[in-house]
């Protein structure tokens, strides 16, 4: 074991996770800062603030599509790596390594030529108007300059917290995130680039914690290194890392899938203004679920490890804290959004007018947050697990199966409106919540305790 290297074979179940999952909720928090400083700045733009601000969300989606890509051959490939390393078997780990990362970057290379070609009917699919189009098209193609980068940085990132490095996964979001923090004004207001100089700061920071990623996995620290010489392709085992990673990008993807209805709906029903409103509270939402992610993730090599050395006792103990863990932290932040929701709006925007339609949406949006926590704890479960086709059906579940019809129907009832589209989120929360964690308990938990 290297001396900042976490031992998941240790019987210190607890003090693992919250090794793990205390420098991956720093880098998570700061991983966001990418794209919530790009929201902060933009949305205060003399005279242009909101209407950029609409512009930004508008690319939510695309964003969140390459974070989906980045997961199916990152956190897919992550889990059986562990799984690897219980088994001692190192070999095997090292080129589930190489093969991502193979994937990682034709991936990103696709996406890139892709979203370039097509941006214009893509943002206006999206739900753009004429007025906000040229600020969303501005930040896009940038941004789909840097995907490569993003692809290394937040796929490879995984690769490095499964074998116990979480500092060093931390480092790599640290330093893109203080970059992006020194980057973004001087190019917003100094050179006056607007919402493309955003986008031109978020790609340079990237490219520099992509750097960071491939010296650390190339060099002498690391236990599993990523092989580049004479590499070629194995098929079966990317086949093996997408199949696991699935459930992660089905879920950023449907996130993507319903930030595409909700805009569009909010265009129908509220205009640039609601889509602003979305804007700043899935920017809320992103921060508040930061810390559950992380506990989530941060449990999950340590299941996973454990469940490879056939260490039940451990697995068992590392779910149960993880859940209890991660409830207790998502009731907690619920309180907190529910009596000061003007703080959390005022961190993006000032707008009267704004602030005012956002706090009953905020409000509606955040209503039994907690629930969120069960839906975690069953997908890491389910994934740390090696069992795809669970965690894939209760990604596809809350997303696509309840939260998109209920925000095209919701809005046409009673009434209700742009409130409608805010509704659906909680309605998801408890029913997808729920049914997920039940079927863990009833399928893997049982089994578990029987050994």
């Amino acid at each position: 074991m290297q001396p900042n290297q976490v031992d998941f074979g240790s019987e210190r179940v607890h003090y693992n996770i919250l090794s793990v999952a205390a420098p991956m909720m720093a880098a998570q928090l700061l991983n966001l800062l990418y794209n919530i400083i790009d929201r902060i700045y933009i949305g205060k733009i003399p005279g242009e603030g909101a209407i950029a601000l609409a512009g930004l969300g508008l690319c939510f989606p695309v964003v969140t599509m390459v974070i989906a890509c980045s997961s199916l051959f990152g956190v897919g490939g992550a889990p059986l790596c562990s799984i690897a390393r219980g088994k001692k078997e190192t070999g095997k780990a090292e080129e589930i390594v190489s093969n991502a990362f193979f994937m990682l970057v034709i991936t990103g290379l696709l996406l890139t030529a892709a979203g370039i070609l097509f941006h214009r009917p893509v943002l206006y699919l999206f739900g753009a108007s004429d007025a906000a189009y040229p600020y969303a098209s501005g930040y896009m193609v940038i941004y789909l300059l840097g995907t490569v980068f993003v692809m290394i940085s937040l796929g490879m990132n995984p690769y490095i917290n499964s074998q116990g490095f979480a500092r060093t996964g931390m480092k790599t979001v640290v330093l893109g995130a203080l970059m992006n923090l020194v980057l973004d004004p001087v190019f917003i207001f100094v050179l006056h680039m607007g919402v493309k100089g955003a986008a031109i700061a978020t790609v340079i920071s990237q490219f520099f914690s992509a750097l960071w990623v491939l010296r650390f996995l190339t060099g002498k620290q690391t236990e599993l290194t990523l092989k580049l010489k004479g590499f070629r392709p194995d098929w079966s085992c990317i086949c093996e890392i997408a199949k696991l990673g699935l459930s992660t990008f089905c879920m950023s993807f449907t996130n993507g899938l319903v930030q595409v209805v909700c805009n569009s709906t909010l265009q129908i029903f509220g205009g640039d203004l609601y889509i602003s409103v979305m804007t700043v509270v899935n920017s809320v939402r992103e921060i508040a679920q930061a810390p559950v992610s992380a506990i989530s993730e941060g449990a999950s090599p340590v299941i996973s490890y454990n469940y490879g050395a056939e260490e039940i006792g451990r697995t068992k103990k590392a779910i149960r804290f993880m859940t209890q863990l991660g409830f207790a932290y998502t009731l907690l932040i619920w309180g907190a959004v529910s009596v000061f929701p003007e703080f959390f709006i005022r961190i993006f925007n000032h707008d009267t007018e704004l602030i005012r339609a956002a706090v009953p949406s905020l409000h509606i949006y955040f209503f039994g947050f907690f629930m969120m926590a069960f839906q975690f704890a069953g997908q890491s479960v389910f994934k740390s697990l090696n069992k795809a086709k669970q965690a894939i059906f209760f990604s596809l579940l809350r997303k696509v199966v309840i939260v998109v019809p209920l925000t095209l129907i919701f809005p046409r009832v009673g009434g209700l409106g742009v409130m409608g589209v805010f509704l659906a989120e909680p309605v998801s929360n408890f029913i997808g919540g729920l049914a997920c964690y039940i079927t863990m308990r009833k399928t893997i938990l049982a089994k578990l305790e029987r050994v």
